[in-house]
């Protein structure tokens, strides 16, 4: 398995894969050293990544291979299908699932997305608009969904 890190405008973030596909893209938090070169097969991954900051790419085209149950990957599934820009909430996410009484495994499947920013978990927001719970912090959820949103003037999310 290959790592490598890289500094965003929202922190350091890890990225784990091998020639299988990109198994992991963390947050990390605190000070971290920026890897100097880059391993091969997780290339693509940083330059997408970084296009996405630089607000040049609205999706990704990577192989991934990140571990999961059958649930949690058809949350995840579910999450990959939703436009940039563009929210849901965890009940009506449960309701594309085919099952509302499932909203707190929804919500527990989102929070173990392993693959940050690929897998679009920060789209997922309360009933009511607000902001809810992001493994990454609220903060940075917020500075996504800003980051995303076609209104750059003004702020989604209040401070």
């Amino acid at each position: 398995m290959e790592i490598a890190i890289i500094q965003t405008p929202i922190g350091y973030t890890a990225i784990e894969g091998d020639i299988n596909g990109i198994s992991t893209v963390s947050v990390l938090e605190g000070q971290h050293s920026v890897t100097a070169t880059i391993p091969e097969v997780l290339e693509d991954a940083v330059y997408q990544l970084n296009e996405y900051f630089e607000g040049k790419r609205q999706t990704f085209d990577l192989l991934l291979n990140a571990s999961g149950t059958d649930f949690q990957r058809s949350v995840w599934n579910e999450l990959s299908k939703l436009p940039y820009g563009k929210t849901i909430s965890y009940l009506d996410l449960s309701k594309k699932l085919g099952d509302t009484k499932a909203i707190r495994a929804v919500a527990s499947a989102n929070g173990k997305n392993p693959l940050w920013i690929i897998i679009p978990c920060h789209r997922v927001i309360g009933t009511d608009g607000s902001l809810t719970g992001y493994a990454g912090g609220l903060h940075r959820k917020k500075w996504l969904l800003n980051h995303e949103s076609p209104a750059k003037q003004h702020s989604l999310f209040p401070n």
